[in-house]
C-alpha cells in the first residue's frame, strides 16, 4: 500500500498529468491518498512524479494518520467508538492493518479517501528536485512515514 502526497501546485501542469492527479484525487497541495501497489497505479505515479511523492506506509503510521486526519462523510473524525458501532473493526489499529493488507478500502467503512495534511514542520527540502538529488519529489520508500508524521 502506497501513501501518495501532492507537493506541487497546478501552475504549468500539462493536461495529461493534471488528469492523472485528478484520477488519484490529489487536487490540492498537501493532500494524501492511499493506493494499491498495482501496475496501473505505479504507471500513474510515474506520470505524476514531478508533482507528488510516495512510498510504502506502515500500519503504525497509518493508524496515527487515520486518528488525526481521517474524516467520515459529514466531516466527523474517525474514532474507535464509531468503528465499534458501525464496522467489524474494534480500533483504528485494526482498521489500519486491514487497509495495509488490502482487505478493505477506506470508503467501505465510510471514511473519505483523501487526507488533508498541513505542510511539513521545518518545510520541504526542495519541491523541484527528486528525493535522489536531495529534494522532496518522487519515490521515497519507507521514508514516507517520516514525512507523513511531520505533516499530520
Amino acid at each position: 500500500m502506497f501513501l501518495v502526497i501532492r507537493i506541487r501546485g497546478t501552475t504549468g501542469v500539462k493536461r495529461g498529468i493534471a488528469d492523472t492527479l485528478d484520477m488519484l484525487r490529489l487536487n490540492r497541495i498537501s493532500h494524501a491518498v492511499l493506493v494499491d501497489e498495482t501496475d496501473s497505479y505505479k504507471g500513474m505515479l510515474q506520470k505524476g512524479k514531478d508533482y507528488i511523492t510516495w512510498g510504502e506506509v506502515n500500519a503504525e503510521t497509518l493508524a496515527k494518520i487515520i486518528a488525526k486526519r481521517g474524516r467520515l462523510v459529514g466531516d466527523a473524525h474517525v474514532t474507535d467508538e464509531y468503528l465499534k458501532e458501525n464496522t467489524d473493526y474494534k480500533s483504528i489499529e485494526e482498521l489500519a492493518n486491514a487497509l495495509i493488507k488490502g482487505e478493505i478500502k477506506a470508503q467501505d467503512v465510510g471514511m473519505k479517501p483523501v487526507f488533508r495534511f498541513h505542510p511539513p514542520r521545518k518545510g520541504y527540502k526542495g519541491i523541484r528536485k527528486p528525493v535522489t538529488e536531495g529534494g522532496s519529489l518522487g519515490y521515497r520508500g519507507e521514508d514516507i512515514n517520516n514525512l507523513a508524521i511531520k505533516m499530520a
